[in-house]
């Protein structure tokens, strides 16, 4: 089944891409993840602590316990602030857990379109001389991309959601949106090798439907890291990395071997 084959493929692509990237001197890009790691928590927690005391200081005024001084007040103060600060960490690791990869995605899209434009010059000697204007269309092209899949999965989530309260359906709801959040991201990562085979974005949906199987495989690991708790945004951000290199290899193979039928009409 061409599903199947093509999904072991994509796979099989992350093994290269793994050895590929340290064949080819291309560790120093993980450097990124670890930069994206620190802003994000460290800014992200300050931000959510200050949050956190804003809303206790409203909420202290709203219910007029900042001056008072009756029995129990100093405890009752202390759990409103207690409470408050847990409810909006656990908003903060919610927010990163189900949005963390498409933060990820447009955070770091200038570097995905760089790493992807550096590993195919390195496997096909393509190169690709530097364009401001060029590098900027691709990073809007890449944000925009993971934008519009947010948006349909976002929309395919709300189905699965009214679907889960069916019978059977509902059970295999949660496995069906993990699937289709590997297809997207997936999609987001080898888009950026397409690009520059200058199809439009209507010919890249062509071109993932016609390898969904390579698609879903290229976003299947970043998507199991992102499921680890507490710390799978900070884990998928070093697996994109392998992930655009494996999906830069995967579409240059398919395209070197004519795997793809609208090769002739959409040359480089």
């Amino acid at each position: 089944m061409k599903l199947i084959k093509d999904f072991s493929f994509g796979l099989r692509m992350y093994t290269e891409a793994i050895q590929y990237i340290f064949r080819k001197q291309l560790a120093w890009f993980f450097l990124f993840p670890i930069l994206l790691n620190i802003v994000l928590f460290w800014v992200g927690w300050d931000y959510i602590g200050d949050l956190a005391q804003q809303s206790q200081s409203y909420l202290q005024a709203l219910l007029d316990l900042e001056n008072a001084d009756f029995w129990g007040s100093a405890f009752l103060k202390a759990s409103i602030g207690g409470f408050i600060w847990i409810v909006f960490k656990i908003l903060f690791f919610l927010i990163f857990a189900y949005f963390g990869g498409y933060i990820i995605l447009i955070i770091m899209s200038p570097v995905f379109s760089y790493l992807s434009e550096r590993t195919e010059k390195l496997k096909t000697g393509n190169d690709y001389p530097f364009d401001a204007y060029q590098f900027l269309k691709d990073i809007i092209r890449g944000v925009f991309i993971a934008v519009r899949n947010l948006l349909i999965e976002l929309a395919l989530t709300i189905l699965m959601f009214i679907l889960s309260f069916i019978p059977i359906i509902g059970w295999a709801a949660a496995i069906f949106l993990f699937f289709i959040s590997a297809y997207f991201y997936g999609f987001s990562f080898l888009d950026y090798a397409i690009e520059r085979k200058k199809m439009s974005i209507a010919q890249s949906v062509q071109f993932m439907r016609e390898n969904k199987g390579i698609v879903i495989a290229n976003g299947f690991v970043f998507s199991l890291c992102l499921i680890v708790p507490f710390c799978g945004v900070s884990f998928s951000s070093f697996a994109a990395i392998i992930a655009v290199v494996a999906g830069t290899l995967a579409v240059n193979e398919i395209w070197d071997d004519d795997k793809y039928p609208n090769k002739k009409t959409n040359k480089i």
